[in-house]
């Protein structure tokens, strides 16, 4: 009997469904870290914006109104920024999306005395946001800082709290682990 040596066209069929299952199983993995390693990314870029804060209130006696001066952070004539303040040379924006994080400056007038600082994260399991503020959206800021926002807000990971295109998203009744914002106050 003469037999050829080599794989039949099954065998080869079935070991390259295999390798395409595990592949799957491994990209699936990869994607859940990312998206670990960007949410913590996001709370340590919050803390870093935090700790500047509070340096910049030691030094001011008040908070600024924006965190920097751009458009894209919402502020409508503001005077005063945490960048170019001497404490951080660059405000971070987020990871995946490089839009800004969230921020409004409370007080009255021209005087901010409180802040309210957030990101949106993409696990909405996370265990860090039980330790939010969960802040309301307070109608008390200062003038020249964004619009106030709901701690308590679901948003796409990587977008601002409580906005989706700009308008307002609350966090969905129906769902308890809806809320996908991480917030500060002082």
């Amino acid at each position: 009997m003469n037999y050829k040596k080599g794989f039949t066209l099954i065998e080869l069929l079935v070991v390259v469904a295999i390798i395409g299952v595990l592949a799957s199983a491994v990209m699936s993995n990869l994607s859940k870290a990312r998206m670990k390693g960007r949410d913590a990314t996001r709370i340590s870029q919050l803390r870093q914006i935090q700790n500047a804060l509070a340096i910049y209130y030691n030094i001011n006696g008040d908070y600024p109104q924006c965190l920097k001066n751009e458009l894209e952070t919402g502020c409508p004539s503001p005077t005063t920024f945490l960048q170019g303040a001497g404490i951080m040379t660059t405000i971070p924006n987020d990871p995946l999306t490089k839009i800004p994080y969230t921020y409004a400056a409370r007080g009255s007038g021209a005087n901010c005395n409180g802040y309210h600082l957030g990101a949106s994260l993409e696990d909405k399991t996370n265990k860090i946001l039980q330790n939010g503020a969960d802040s309301p959206a307070s109608p008390t800021v200062c003038t020249g800082s964004a619009s106030a926002f709901s701690g308590l807000s679901y948003a796409a990971g990587g977008q601002q709290c409580n906005a989706t295109g700009g308008a307002a998203q609350p966090q969905p009744a129906s769902v308890t682990t809806a809320e996908t914002c991480y917030d500060l106050v002082p």
